[in-house]
């Protein structure tokens, strides 16, 4: 059965961007730092059109997740810290539902790409993204107010964390305001230089 599951990178004090994200301060003051272990992996390279980069156990990961994702679903910040930025075609190569309460005719990319906004909640964009990974995973991409809806509504089956070995001191938090009544099970720790990744199940009450 399909999974539903977001995978994000995090500092050591619990930020996941920096201070005064926006479309020209992408993951905010400090926040590209937390994803410094990725730029130079070959599955990243290859979705964003660039050849080389090595071949370990952190490709292994972002190789997995981009195959087992058949669509995704993110909230309209991210989209605009994005949307200038990503090349074309967008590293996704699915179809993408952007949360928003703005309507925008859906934007065709290259590579099986298209970005729908979904103006009806976030069980609507769920429910889509569903029905277009005909039988794949969906990944929740972000950002952190996002995430965390999808959390507190009980939608996420998997969590994982890319813990980078720094420390930013403000930012945005994916953890604030969660309930304590959150339930993680620890399912897998992978150790790299420059990241642990760790994946928690979401224990359903």
């Amino acid at each position: 059965m399909s999974k539903v599951f977001a995978s994000l990178g995090m500092s050591l004090d619990g930020f996941i961007a920096g201070p005064n994200a926006g479309p020209d301060n992408p993951l905010g003051d400090g926040g590209l730092r937390i994803h410094e272990w990725v730029e130079n992996i070959e599955s990243w390279r290859e979705r964003q059109s660039m050849a080389g980069g090595q071949s370990n156990a952190d490709d292994e990961i972002v190789r997995a997740n981009f195959n087992r994702a058949g669509a995704y679903v993110m909230g309209r910040r991210l989209f605009d810290e994005g949307e200038r930025g990503w090349p074309d075609p967008p590293p996704f190569r699915a179809p993408v539902f952007v949360l928003t309460t703005t309507p925008r005719e859906p934007w065709v990319r290259q590579g099986g790409t298209t970005f729908t906004f979904v103006t009806e909640g976030i069980e609507s964009a769920l429910a889509q993204a569903r029905e277009a990974a005909a039988g794949k995973d969906v990944q929740i991409s972000g950002g952190a107010h996002t995430v965390r809806q999808y959390l507190e509504a009980g939608l996420v089956d998997e969590l994982q964390i890319h813990l980078a070995p720094i420390v930013l001191g403000k930012g945005v938090r994916l953890f604030n305001d969660v309930s304590p009544d959150l339930a993680l099970e620890p399912t897998r720790a992978i150790h790299s230089p420059g990241v642990t990744h760790l994946t928690y199940q979401v224990v359903r009450p």
